[in-house]
């Protein structure tokens, strides 16, 4: 079990580092002079790379997740409710990683209306989800 864990926190910490500078990518793209074509190609390109990378973590993170669940009983029976509380956090961030695919689609079609500072605001949330679900997950507060 403490393999599964250890790469199950791996491929945790790996996706998050996706989500932590794909948003940065994106405060750099929304600051891009309009006649910068070279500069935004060049950006563009770093942020489709890095979101494919950073799906394929995602993948082997969740399986392990459940792996450690179903397999080996994390999080079963009474006293468990950060399990449940860590699992909304874990659906928040699949959604934020669904969230970055979009603004990524409308900055390839240069139809982007955020402005570079809401970016940072942005930014910030995928630090907020996983500082929760490590609290959670090492913690056990309830």
């Amino acid at each position: 079990m403490l393999w599964v864990k250890a790469f199950h926190i791996v491929f945790v910490a790996s996706w998050f580092a996706g989500l932590f500078y794909l948003p940065r990518i994106f405060v750099n793209l929304a600051m891009v002079p309009a006649d910068s074509h070279a500069e935004r190609e060049r950006l563009l390109l770093m942020a489709r790379k890095l979101y494919r990378f950073t799906s394929l973590l995602m993948v082997p993170a969740l399986v392990l997740g459940l792996a450690l669940w179903g397999l080996y009983g994390v999080g079963r029976g009474p006293g468990n409710a950060w399990l449940y509380a860590k699992l909304a956090l874990v659906v928040l961030a699949i959604a934020y990683h669904h969230a970055c695919r979009s603004m990524l689609r409308s900055f390839e079609q240069s139809s982007n209306q955020r402005s570079e500072r809401w970016f940072r605001a942005f930014n910030e949330a995928a630090i907020a989800i996983f500082a929760g679900i490590v609290v959670l997950a090492v913690v056990k507060p309830f």
